[in-house]
């Protein structure tokens, strides 16, 4: 005979009940192939310049991007697909990034985290001003 206790019926019972909801909690932390959490494969045109204030920032959510422009009217900006579990970030608070997946806080001035669960900086990206409308592309 075996050492081991033969599993209850409630113990199997618990179990199964237990699987799918363990299975949703995997598939909610994985990145996914959403396309909307694609990385930018070339030059994307966002809108017109003067959509960003100097001391602001706009998310386009359509692109992944958050273009920001400090006081001096220089141009930044960022993937905003979230560095933890890949989702994408669809709240800009002042200049402040906030994942709706696990809470991770990024500065859209520097891409740095400014709270975890991520660790790791946003993707810079290259932007730029084309005949009056903001372009990002990956950095070369």
């Amino acid at each position: 005979m075996s050492a081991r206790p033969a599993a209850t019926r409630r113990t199997v019972l618990r179990g199964a009940a237990l699987t799918p909801v363990v299975g949703l909690g995997l598939t909610a932390c994985g990145g996914g192939d959403d396309n909307r959490s694609a990385a930018l494969a070339g030059p994307v045109e966002l809108g017109p310049e003067g959509e960003v204030a100097a001391g602001g920032a706009k998310l386009y959510r359509d692109h992944n991007v958050v273009v920001s422009r400090g006081e001096d009217g220089s141009l930044t900006a960022y993937n905003t697909v979230c560095t933890h579990a890949g989702c994408p970030i669809n709240k800009l608070d002042g200049t402040r990034l906030v994942c709706p997946c696990h809470g991770s806080e990024f500065d859209v001035t520097t891409g740095k985290v400014l709270r975890e669960p991520a660790v790791a900086p946003l993707k810079p990206l290259a932007v730029e001003v084309r005949n009056g409308t903001l372009v990002a592309k990956p950095r070369d």
